[in-house]
């Protein structure tokens, strides 16, 4: 997934995470920092939300069941991870992936999860704290055999 595919498939969901939230269009126009005829022509799907009204949806509208089915537990997570890909950031507590997320790997107290939605890996410690996040799995493998080898010799 990339920030195009983010773009296009939350603006296709727009009206329905409005209506699940049971927002007029001017409400909802207003939370995401658009014109209430911007939001209208999103909604006939003549055009598609900003990547800045994007990350608002994800942000504002975080428990949206819509936004949780369409992106997993979690949106502003793959907003996270599109922006800050293999970029590190500082680690973020998480509930451990037991709902949206399959274990790939575990090892020396780490474990590599996809998510069952968007696709991406994440590895998170023993704590449940996230390490790193990235949709390219050949990034987080190396990242992840670097934390069991670095963890293993200490």
């Amino acid at each position: 997934m990339d920030r195009e595919q983010l773009i296009k498939g939350l603006s296709a969901k727009a009206r329905l995470v409005r209506a699940e939230y049971k927002y007029s269009q001017e409400d909802m126009a207003r939370a995401l920092g658009l014109s209430k005829k911007t939001l209208v022509q999103v909604e006939k799907e003549r055009t598609q939300l900003s990547w800045t009204a994007v990350v608002a949806l994800c942000a504002i509208f975080r428990e949206s069941e819509i936004l949780k089915m369409t992106l997993g537990d979690s949106p502003v997570e793959v907003v996270e991870t599109l922006v800050l890909d293999r970029i590190y950031a500082p680690k973020t507590k998480t509930l451990g992936g037991k709902v949206w997320w399959r274990d790939v790997k575990k090892a020396n107290g780490f474990k590599m999860q996809q998510n069952l939605i968007s696709g991406h890996f994440r590895i998170l410690g023993e704590d449940n704290h996230r390490w790193y996040s990235s949709f390219n799995k050949e990034y987080i493998e190396e990242r992840f055999n670097e934390l069991v080898k670095q963890f293993k010799e200490q």
